[in-house]
C-alpha cells in the first residue's frame, strides 16, 4: 500500500519527504527495504518522464555490482554508508557506463537526500557531493538527469554550511553542472541571495575563487545577468584575483571579465577606471594595463587570447578608443599572431573571430590589420587545414581537427568580411588571394549553416565594391548560388543573402540582367511580407535598385507582382527603413514621363492618397522630403501633373512646405512647383495663373533671397518661368 501511494504521488517537489520514507522503510524489514529501493528507481524514471535514460538502459547492462552500490546507500550503519559512497566514487571515475547504471538505479535522489540531511556526517555529505560531481562529468544525459532531480538547489543550499571542504565539493559539482550546455543557467539567478553569497565565498580559498569565477563565466549569458553580477560587486571582488599566485584563478577571473564586458558599456567603463582597488596590488595600474601585460608573448596562449578579448570588448563598448596604443600596438598584433598556423585550431578560430569583431566598425584598424604579418595570405591557410601532409602526429588531435575544420573556414570568412567592409584596396587584395572567389562560392553551399552565413557575409562585404561587382562577381557568377540560398534558408542567412542581392541589382552590375531573367521579382516581393523588418527592408531595397532606370516592362512587373495593397501597406510600415525604401521604390517607378503617366493613370488615386497620408502624419524630415520628391516626379509627367493641379488640398500642402523652415523640404517643394509651371509644356500658362492666384509666386520671390545657394538658384529658375 505504501509503495502504491508513493508511486501515485511522486513529484520532484516532494522528493525529500519520499526519500525519508524510503530510508525509514529499510528498518522495517527486508520486504520494505526492497519496496523502498524499487520505488526509488521507479520515482527516478517518473522524474525523467520517459526521457533520455531509457535509451541508455536499453543498451546498458544493469550489473549486479551497480545494484550493490545503490543498496549500500540504504544501510542502517552510517559508517557503512560512508564507505559505500567512497567505493561508489572510486567505481565511477572514468566509467560512463557505471555512471549511467547508477543514475538509472536511483542513486542520485538518495545521494541528494544524504547530502541535505543535517544528521549526516560532514564526511558523508562531502563524499556525496564528490560522487555527484563525478556523475556530472559523464554524458549530457547525466547532467539532464541530475538537473531534473533538483541537484542545483540542493548544492546551493549546501554552500551555507560553514565547513570549507564541503563548500568546495559543492562548488566543484556546481561548476561541472553549470559548464554543461544543457544546464539552464537561469537556475543560478532564481534565488536573489545566491549571487551575493557566492561573492562572499570568493575570499575563502583558491578553489572557491576558481570554481565561482568559472560558474559566473558560464552563467553570464544576457545583459540582465551582467547587470546582476555587476550590481553585486563582481568587478571589485574579482579584480584582485588577476594577480593570484594560482594560474587557474587568474585565468578564470580573466574569462569572467571578458563575458562581463561584452557589449556592456557600464562594465567596460568601470573596468577601465578601476585603479584604487588594485593600487596596492598592482602598483596603481589600471586594469587595461594589467590585461596588456597578460598579452605578452611569455604568457600562456589561453591567457593572451582572453586578455585580448577583454580589451576588444572594452574597445567595442566605447571604453577604449580604437586609436589607443593598447589596441593598435598590443591587442591587434596579438590577435593577428593567433591566426598563424603554429597555433591550435581553436586558438586560430578564436583569434580570427575576435579580430574580426575588434575592427568591424573601424576602417583604420582594418588597414593596419591587412598589412600586419601578411594576414590576408595567412587566412588562406584556413581553407587548407588539416592538409594531407599535416604535421599533426596526435591521432586524437587530428580527428578533432578534421571534425572542426569547418570552424576555421567560418572564422576566415568572418575576418575577410570585416577586413574588406570599407577599403577598396583591401577588397582587391582579398579577391586576388588564391582561389578566394571559388572558396566563397563553395562556402555558400556548405552543410554548416554557420559557414554559409559567414561566406555570404564575406560576399556582401566584397559586393560593396563597384570594381568587384564588375569583375570577380561577374566572372564567377556568384548570383547563382546566392539565388539558391534565397530559396530556403534561415532568416539570418536570408538577411545577408538578400543584402548582397541588393548590391548585385545596382545599375552598373553585370549580374543585374541574369538575376532579372531568373524570376527574382516574385521572390523579392515575398520578402516584403516577412515578419522580419530586416527582410522587408532588403526585399523593397532590392526592388528599388531594380526599378532604377529600368524599362517599362520591368516596372509594370514590379507593380503587378507587389500589388497596390502591399505597396501601400509598406508605406504605413512601422519600421522607418522600410518606409524610406518604399518611397525610394516609388520614386524610381515614377521616373521618365511615359512611365509616370502610365503608372499614375492606373494607380494615381491610391498613390495620391498615400502621399497625403504621409505628409499629414508625424514623420521625419527625410521621409517627407522623399514624399515631396515623389510629387515632383508626378509633376513632371505629361498627363500625371493634372492629378496635382486638380487637387487643391495637395497644392496647399506643397505651398506649406515651400515656406517651411527646413531647407531640404523647401527645395523638394520648389522642384515640384518648377515642374508644374515649366514654360515649354502644354497648359503651362493656365497652371502658372492658378498657382499665382494661390500665392506661390510671392513665396518663390522670397526664396530667391535665401542664404542657401541651392534653394536660391532653384527658386530663381522657377521665377524665370513666369518672366519668360
Amino acid at each position: 500500500m505504501v509503495v502504491c501511494l508513493l508511486l501515485l504521488t511522486y513529484d520532484a517537489k516532494f522528493q525529500k519527504q519520499q526519500f525519508a520514507t524510503c530510508s525509514k522503510s529499510k528498518t522495517s524489514g527486508g520486504a520494505h527495504t526492497q519496496a523502498a529501493r524499487s520505488v526509488l528507481v521507479l520515482c527516478t524514471k517518473v522524474a525523467h518522464k520517459g526521457g533520455n535514460l531509457f535509451s541508455q538502459l536499453a543498451s546498458t547492462e544493469v550489473t549486479a555490482t551497480s545494484r550493490h552500490y545503490v543498496d549500500r546507500l540504504f544501510d542502517p550503519d552510517p559508517q557503512k554508508v560512508v564507505q559505500g559512497v567512497i567505493d561508489m566514487k572510486n567505481a565511477v571515475i572514468g566509467n560512463n557506463k557505471q555512471k549511467a547504471n547508477l543514475i538509472v538505479l536511483g542513486a542520485v535522489p538518495r545521494l541528494l537526500y544524504l547530502l541535505q540531511q543535517r544528521t549526516s556526517s560532514l564526511e558523508l555529505r562531502t563524499e556525496c557531493a564528490v560522487v555527484l560531481g563525478s556523475l556530472a562529468m559523464g554524458t549530457e544525459n547525466n547532467i539532464k538527469s541530475l538537473v531534473d532531480c533538483h541537484i542545483i538547489p540542493a548544492l546551493l543550499q549546501g554552500l551555507l554550511c560553514p565547513d570549507l571542504v564541503f563548500i568546495e565539493a559543492c562548488l566543484r559539482c556546481l561548476r561541472t553542472v553549470f559548464i554543461s550546455p544543457v544546464t539552464p543557467v537561469q537556475l543560478l539567478y532564481t534565488d536573489p541571495t545566491v549571487i551575493p553569497h557566492l561573492m562572499s565565498l570568493l575570499s575563502h580559498s583558491q578553489r572557491t575563487q576558481e570554481y565561482i569565477t568559472q560558474i559566473f563565466s558560464h552563467c553570464c549569458k544576457t545583459p540582465e545577468h551582467q547587470t546582476v553580477l555587476f550590481n553585486h560587486g563582481a568587478v571589485q571582488n574579482i579584480a584582485p584575483l588577476l594577480i593570484s599566485p594560482f594560474y587557474k584563478v587568474r585565468m578564470q577571473a580573466l574569462k569572467c571579465f571578458s563575458v562581463l564586458a561584452y557589449e556592456n558599456t557600464q562594465v567596460s567603463m568601470t573596468l577601465m577606471n578601476v585603479v584604487s582597488v588594485l593600487s596596492v596590488l598592482v602598483d596603481g595600474e589600471r586594469l587595461a594595463q594589467v590585461f596588456v601585460k597578460m598579452m605578452q608573448r611569455d604568457q600562456p596562449i589561453e591567457m593572451q587570447l582572453t586578455a585580448a578579448k577583454c580589451l576588444t570588448y572594452m574597445c567595442r563598448a566605447g571604453a577604449i578608443g580604437t586609436d589607443d596604443n593598447c589596441i593598435v600596438l598590443k591587442t591587434l598584433p596579438c590577435l593577428v599572431r593567433m591566426c598563424s598556423k603554429e597555433h591550435l585550431l581553436e586558438e586560430r578560430v578564436e583569434g580570427a573571430e575576435t579580430l574580426a569583431y575588434l575592427m568591424e566598425p573601424d576602417v583604420e584598424l582594418q588597414r593596419i590589420a591587412s598589412t600586419t604579418d601578411h594576414l590576408v595570405a595567412t587566412l588562406a591557410d584556413y581553407f587548407k587545414y588539416p592538409s594531407s601532409v599535416s604535421a599533426i602526429t596526435d591521432i586524437k588531435r587530428l580527428d578533432h581537427d578534421l571534425k572542426h575544420a569547418h570552424e576555421l573556414r567560418q572564422a576566415a570568412f568572418k575576418l575577410y568580411a570585416s577586413l574588406g567592409s570599407n577599403d577598396e584596396d583591401i577588397r582587391k587584395k582579398i579577391t586576388e588571394t588564391e582561389n578566394m572567389m571559388d572558396r566563397i562560392v563553395s562556402g555558400l553551399s556548405e552543410s554548416s549553416i554557420k559557414v554559409r552565413l559567414a561566406a555570404v557575409r564575406c560576399l556582401h562585404s566584397l559586393s560593396r565594391s563597384v570594381q568587384q561587382l564588375r569583375t570577380s562577381f561577374h566572372d564567377h557568377a556568384v548570383w547563382k548560388p546566392l539565388m539558391k540560398l534565397l530559396q530556403n534558408a534561415p532568416d539570418e542567412v536570408l538577411i545577408m543573402a538578400s543584402s548582397t542581392i541588393c548590391n548585385l541589382l545596382l545599375e552598373f552590375s553585370p549580374s543585374k540582367e541574369p538575376i532579372l531573367e531568373s524570376g527574382v521579382i516574385e521572390l523579392l516581393c515575398s520578402l516584403t511580407k516577412s515578419d522580419s523588418p530586416a527582410l522587408r527592408v532588403n526585399g523593397i531595397w532590392a526592388l528599388m535598385n531594380m526599378a532604377f532606370q529600368a524599362d517599362q516592362k520591368i516596372k509594370m512587373e514590379i507593380v503587378r507582382c507587389l500589388g497596390t495593397e502591399q505597396l501601400f501597406r509598406l508605406l504605413s510600415d512601422p519600421d522607418n527603413n522600410v518606409l524610406m525604401k518604399t518611397l525610394g521604390l516609388l520614386r524610381n517607378l515614377l521616373s521618365t514621363r511615359p512611365h509616370i503617366d502610365q503608372i499614375m493613370s492606373s494607380h494615381g488615386k491610391q498613390i495620391m492618397q498615400a502621399v497625403t497620408l504621409i505628409l499629414e502624419s508625424e514623420h521625419s524630415i527625410e521621409v517627407k522630403e522623399q514624399t515631396l520628391c515623389i510629387l515632383a516626379n508626378i509633376a513632371d509627367g505629361n498627363t500625371a501633373k493634372e492629378l496635382l493641379m486638380t487637387n487643391d488640398d495637395m497644392l496647399q500642402k506643397v505651398k506649406y512646405y515651400l515656406g517651411h523652415s527646413n531647407v531640404k523640404l523647401q527645395l523638394a517643394a520648389t522642384y515640384c512647383i518648377s515642374n508644374l509651371i515649366w514654360n515649354e509644356e502644354d497648359g503651362s500658362q493656365e497652371r502658372q495663373d492658378k498657382l499665382r492666384e494661390m500665392g506661390f509666386v510671392d513665396i518663390l520671390h522670397k526664396l530667391t533671397q535665401s542664404s542657401d545657394p541651392s534653394l536660391c538658384d532653384r527658386a530663381k529658375t522657377a521665377m524665370q518661368q513666369y518672366l519668360a
